[in-house]
């Protein structure tokens, strides 16, 4: 038996609310853990939280892990009406199992978090939460929405202010594996990127994972904090953002120019995880949610 194999009996998954993502994560996300997922702004980062969010108060036989989730953003005003959207869609396809009456964004607590050491002060005090909330329907996943907005301006570019940070990135982590570890969470953060500037391949010439480099929206990017954050999570998800020419439409004559077609694509690649191959599957997000597509 491989490693990967027995991290995969061995982690309860959560499922993210479409097969086709779920088939490609081996499950879904993974509780005992910490999952990343880099993208651009407007990639579908907070969807995939606000889904993940739902779809954890599904019983453990569906998927689920019959569970709350604590919901910590950063920079901006929490999208309340996305996240409802998204609740009649979800209640409407599992009707059966809540009751008439009952509201699953009940079960979405909601902080906002205004830096990195407001972040560990309210996580110094998520183990009586989690605790407390046990007579209740427990709390078993944790979504960090996003890391990367915590350290964009509060840091200079010294020595002594880097050292400082990669501690708090430690500190952070350090934090977020015991939790996962004491009460089986699934932990799930977002990360931003940034443009990569120069010839080599990965962060500062290193190559990370599966990819050499990431590309999104014709740009070279690479996932935001850099190779000492890289080293805090455990898995790696990269959305990408790109057009692409399906057609052409009303061909000229005489060598005029054609109008195209364009159509957004969108794709989830696995950047690096104990328990998955490198691979990828492009997804749609649509008024129902995110789902992948099969080509």
């Amino acid at each position: 038996m491989t490693p990967q194999s027995l991290l995969q009996l061995t982690s309860q998954k959560c499922t993210t609310g479409c097969p086709i993502l779920d088939r490609l994560l081996y499950g879904g996300i993974p509780c005992d853990s910490i999952t990343e997922i880099v993208a651009e702004s407007g990639s579908g980062k907070t969807q995939i939280c606000l889904q993940l969010s739902l779809h954890a108060q599904l019983p453990v036989s569906h998927g689920g892990l019959a569970a709350s989730s604590l919901y910590l953003h950063t920079e901006f005003p929490f999208p309340f009406r996305r996240l409802h959207q998204l609740c009649l869609s979800f209640r409407s396809s599992n009707a059966h199992h809540f009751p008439v009456n009952d509201n699953p964004c009940d079960r979405i607590f909601v902080q906002s978090v205004h830096s990195a050491d407001h972040l560990l002060e309210i996580m110094s005090k998520t183990d009586p939460f989690i605790e407390n909330s046990k007579n209740q329907v427990p709390a078993r996943l944790i979504v960090i929405d996003s890391i990367a907005a915590l350290f964009r301006s509060d840091f200079d570019n010294t020595p002594v202010e880097l050292k400082r940070r990669s501690s708090l990135f430690f500190k952070i982590s350090s934090k977020l594996k015991a939790l996962a570890k004491r009460f089986n969470l699934a932990v799930l953060v977002t990360n931003q990127v940034v443009d990569l500037v120069g010839p080599n391949e990965g962060i500062n010439g290193l190559r990370i994972g599966n990819l050499g480099c990431l590309h999104t929206s014709g740009r070279r990017v690479c996932p935001a904090l850099g190779l000492a954050w890289a080293n805090c999570v455990n898995s790696r998800l990269f959305l990408s953002r790109n057009e692409e020419v399906i057609r052409e439409e009303n061909e000229k004559p005489n060598g005029q120019s054609c109008d195209f077609v364009k159509k957004k694509m969108r794709k989830l690649y696995v950047v690096f995880a104990p328990h998955l191959p490198e691979s990828s599957c492009e997804f749609e997000i649509t008024r129902e949610g995110l789902f992948g597509v099969e080509r």
